[in-house]
C-alpha cells in the first residue's frame, strides 16, 4: 500500500511552541543550549529571553543588569555582522535560574502566543536582509544600554526593555508592524529616562547650592 504524500503546506512550528519545548526539556537551561537549539535565530531569541525580566515592572535584585549587559555584548556582535554568538564561557554555561525558568519564562511564552495571534509576516524579505539585521543589533544595543543605566528602583528600565523584546519578536515573527511598536516603546522609555534624569539632577543641584 502506498503511503500518502506528506503535506508540504503544513505550517512551521510556532516560535512559542519551540521555546516551550526547550524549557520543558531535561537539559540545564543555558545560553549555550539556547544557541544549539535556535541556531541563527539565537541573537533575537537571547534578547527576548534576557530582556523579558527587566521588561516586567517587578524588582529583580540587580540580576536584570547582568542580563542587559549580556544583551549589549551580543547585540554589538549582531551589529558587526557576526552569525554566531560569542561570550565568556562563564556566561555561556551559567544556568538561567530556577525563578526565571519556573515563573518568568512560562509567563513569557504565554505573552508570545498572544503576539503570534495578532501578528503575521509583513515585509519579511526586508527584515531578513543583512542591513536590517545590523539595524536590529543597533536597536538592541541602545535599548539594553538605556535600560542598564536607568536609575535603580525607578522602573524606568521597563519600557526600553519592553521595546527590545517586541523588536526581537518582530524579527522572529517577520512583522514590520511589531518592529515599529518596539521602536516606539523603547523610544518613549529613553525620553522618560532623559526627562526624569534631568529633573532629578536639577532638583539635587538646587538642594545643594
Amino acid at each position: 500500500m502506498t503511503q500518502p504524500p506528506e503535506d508540504s503546506t503544513s505550517s512551521p512550528e510556532a516560535f512559542s511552541a519551540e521555546l516551550a519545548r526547550w524549557l520543558e526539556g531535561p537539559e540545564t537551561k543555558t545560553l549555550a543550549g539556547l544557541e544549539e537549539v535556535f541556531g541563527p535565530r539565537s541573537f533575537a531569541v537571547a534578547v527576548v529571553v534576557l530582556m523579558f525580566l527587566p521588561a516586567l515592572p517587578l524588582p529583580t535584585g540587580g540580576v536584570s543588569h547582568l542580563f542587559e549587559l549580556i544583551v549589549v555584548v551580543l547585540s554589538a556582535q549582531m551589529l558587526l555582522g557576526r552569525r554566531t554568538m560569542w561570550m565568556p564561557e562563564r556566561w555561556r554555561t551559567r544556568p538561567l535560574g530556577e525563578r526565571m525558568l519556573t515563573k518568568a519564562l512560562p509567563f513569557m511564552v504565554r505573552r508570545i502566543e498572544w503576539f503570534e495571534k495578532i501578528s503575521r509576516p509583513r515585509m519579511a524579505a526586508l527584515l531578513a536582509t543583512p542591513v536590517a539585521e545590523r539595524l536590529y543589533g543597533l536597536g538592541f544595543v541602545v535599548f539594553a544600554a538605556f535600560a542598564m543605566v536607568a536609575p535603580p528602583f525607578s522602573g524606568l528600565d521597563t519600557l526600553p526593555a519592553m521595546g527590545a523584546v517586541v523588536l526581537a519578536l518582530s524579527l522572529l515573527l517577520s512583522d514590520v508592524i511589531l518592529a515599529a511598536i518596539g521602536l516606539v516603546l523603547g523610544g518613549v522609555g529613553i525620553v522618560l529616562i532623559f526627562t526624569i534624569g534631568v529633573a532629578a539632577y536639577e532638583l539635587v543641584t538646587r538642594f545643594f547650592t
